[in-house]
């Protein structure tokens, strides 16, 4: 018997909102993160701008200690341990230190890289005859499982620990993976989500590719501008979004509040096949992605009530829409309704999936459609297919059951997950 899945935690680490409480309020007012970044105009780029969320040091040092931080460069793991953590604790369970592994319980925490910036500190000290001292802690901080090895040592996981990374689609990827040990009873619970690491090193061959804004420099929070006629390439974010996912069965036995029930969805690839490339996605793929994902689900396309797009604020956001409409049929006003979260965070890459996730989940949760920031000017090809109301741009307070999520990534990749208000057995 397969198991039924469902969302008993969240944790989040944002621009425009560093813990749930303060995320959630952004969302719902439509509230941007985006600022203008010094070191960027510093350094000469011509996106000057990003979603960046701020820590203090006094939160940090709830979740880390001080030998733990010693040497410590990773913006990746400190973002996603603290979303980890913040999601473990959200969802009720305990993060005291137990002499027994929690065998029942593992992590899949997706990260697009690790340590860039660990890396760049430790071999700007060094030339290359002196290799051997970049010293100890560059180990965990750049290896590409650093985050789950974290997350699996603070909570004492001993179930599946592994990190993926799929470019943009990282986060979505964790979760349906996640979703997928649960389902089939190799796990009774699962941490999922994903990093992304925050600065130049990052976000520098984006800037190179001028697929990055350049015209809002002095305007940082209109910079942002998925599904708009004037978008002029995405603001790079950073960040990361934690669930945790467990069976109904044990959700119910612990009485656990239950935020949503993961249905099912899809992952795939268009091979850089047709019109796919290593940065523009197969259309027909995403196309399969989105129809598996309704067929896995056991739902119409017909249900879905909002979709959280991946709408990146590039020229493919009108390729996108088309996807969607020809996948589910819709069009005009029968389209569901849809927004991107990257008009208020930017585009925080391989964090995306996951922080955007939980924004999905939240809106299924507390009943409303986040909006629409900066989309006045819907762009031509989108509004010739849908309906503009069903773009919004104030918040709209609304019982939501069912919201399609779907991320596509560089290496022409896609996920879809399908995720329902819960209906008890």
């Amino acid at each position: 018997m397969l198991n039924r899945v469902v969302i008993t935690g969240l944790g989040i680490v944002a621009p425009n909102g560093p813990e749930l409480g303060s995320f959630l309020e952004a969302m719902r007012l439509g509230r941007s993160g985006i600022a203008h970044d010094p070191q960027l105009k510093e350094l000469q780029f011509s996106c000057q701008i990003a979603g960046k969320p701020f820590l203090s040091e006094e939160r940090i040092a709830r979740y880390f200690s001080e030998l733990e931080l010693k040497n410590f460069n990773s913006s990746g793991i400190l973002y996603g341990v603290i979303a980890a953590m913040d999601a473990w604790r959200d969802a009720g369970l305990s993060t005291e230190a137990t002499e027994e592994p929690d065998w029942d319980s593992g992590t899949i925490f997706g990260a697009g890289s690790s340590g860039v910036d660990k890396f760049r500190e430790a071999i700007y000290k060094i030339d290359d005859l002196q290799a051997r001292k970049l010293g100890s802690t560059i180990v965990m901080q750049t290896m590409a499982s650093g985050i789950s090895a974290y997350i699996g040592g603070k909570l004492g996981l001993g179930n599946q620990v592994s990190t993926n990374s799929s470019a943009c689609t990282t986060g979505t990827e964790s979760i349906l993976m996640a979703y997928e040990r649960i389902k089939s009873g190799q796990a009774v619970r699962m941490l999922t989500g994903s990093t992304s690491d925050s600065g130049p090193y990052i976000w520098a061959g984006f800037d190179a590719m001028r697929v990055c804004t350049f015209k809002h420099n002095d305007s940082p929070e209109q910079g942002s501008r998925p599904m708009s006629a004037s978008a002029s390439g995405f603001v790079p974010g950073s960040g990361a979004g934690a669930l945790v996912l467990e069976s109904l069965e044990s959700a119910l036995s612990r009485g656990a509040r239950i935020y949503a029930e993961v249905l099912g969805g899809n992952i795939n690839s268009g091979g850089q096949r047709g019109n796919g490339t290593m940065t523009a996605p197969n259309t027909i793929a995403v196309q399969r992605c989105i129809t598996a994902a309704v067929h896995q689900a056991g739902i119409q396309a017909a249900d879905i009530d909002l979709i959280n797009g991946h709408l990146t604020a590039t020229s493919k956001d009108p390729i996108e829409i088309m996807n969607w409409s020809m996948a589910l049929q819709r069009s005009g006003q029968d389209f569901p309704y849809i927004n991107s979260l990257k008009s208020m965070v930017g585009h925080c890459l391989g964090a995306a999936g996951s922080i955007e996730s939980v924004a999905a989940v939240l809106q299924l949760h507390h009943g409303f459609i986040a909006a629409n920031l900066n989309c006045e000017d819907i762009h031509p090809d989108i509004s010739a297919c849908i309906d503009a109301d069903k773009i919004p741009r104030k918040m709209v307070a609304k019982d939501i059951n069912i919201i399609a999520k779907a991320s596509f990534g560089f290496g022409d990749v896609n996920a879809c997950i399908i995720l329902k208000k819960l209906i008890t057995p």
